[in-house]
């Protein structure tokens, strides 16, 4: 759980610093002596900027630096909740990370590609409307299967089976992608959000009897 909100801090605060030092060198670049006045004009505006990226990037950098984690955090969910434990050496090597990731980034090109036709119906007027109501149960659907993806991998279901799976089970995931999808927006909160959604995710799949074997 710790490490990667760990690691997660470290990359924000880090990018936000050197963000920091390198918009104040600009200005001091940019801006003559007698414009000085539009400092206190534009450090705020550039505040109010970062913090929204800040807030809207979040979740997919923590899922991205979590992912390596996260299917070692439901297995031991899973051995607490009265599983077999997974072997020890199943858990932190470079190729099970490096797995991860490339799940990750699959499921992160599917959402994508399936973002696309809602974002472009905003600018629409009357249909954005409907776009809205379709973006909060997309966002539900995304985050129930980030989160269940983990106790699914950790039986074997490849993603295709997964969607599946999940598909059958459709208004209980919703339900919960929901929820996850509503903690993501509260500040501060948001940082443990991810791993509780895990847990969750995993404790759902046991209470659900989803945890079955490949196929």
């Amino acid at each position: 759980v710790w490490l990667p909100l760990l690691i997660n801090l470290v990359v924000y605060s880090l990018g936000f610093w050197l963000a920091g030092h390198y918009f104040g060198a600009a200005m001091d670049w940019l801006l003559p002596g007698w414009l000085d006045w539009l400092r206190w004009l534009l450090w705020p505006i550039f505040a109010v900027a970062l913090v929204a990226i800040g807030f809207f990037t979040f979740t997919v950098v923590a899922n991205l630096i979590g992912s390596p984690f996260y299917g070692a955090l439901s297995a031991k969910v899973s051995s607490l909740d009265g599983a077999a434990p997974p072997p020890p050496t199943s858990i932190g090597s470079v190729r099970d990370a490096l797995a991860a990731l490339a799940l990750e980034m699959n499921r992160l090109g599917y959402l994508g590609l399936r973002a696309l036709p809602i974002l472009v119906m905003f600018p629409i007027p009357g249909i954005n409307l409907v776009a809205a109501v379709l973006w909060m149960v997309f966002g539900a659907w995304s985050m129930a299967l980030e989160y269940l993806s983990y106790p699914l991998d950790g039986v074997g279901l490849k993603f295709a089976a997964q969607k599946e799976f999940l598909r059958g089970r459709r208004g209980e995931v919703l339900v919960f992608g929901a929820l996850v999808m509503a903690g993501l927006t509260l500040p501060l909160f948001n940082i443990l959000v991810p791993p509780a959604a895990v847990a969750g995710a995993t404790l759902y799949c046991r209470a659900r009897k989803l945890a079955l074997t490949a196929g």
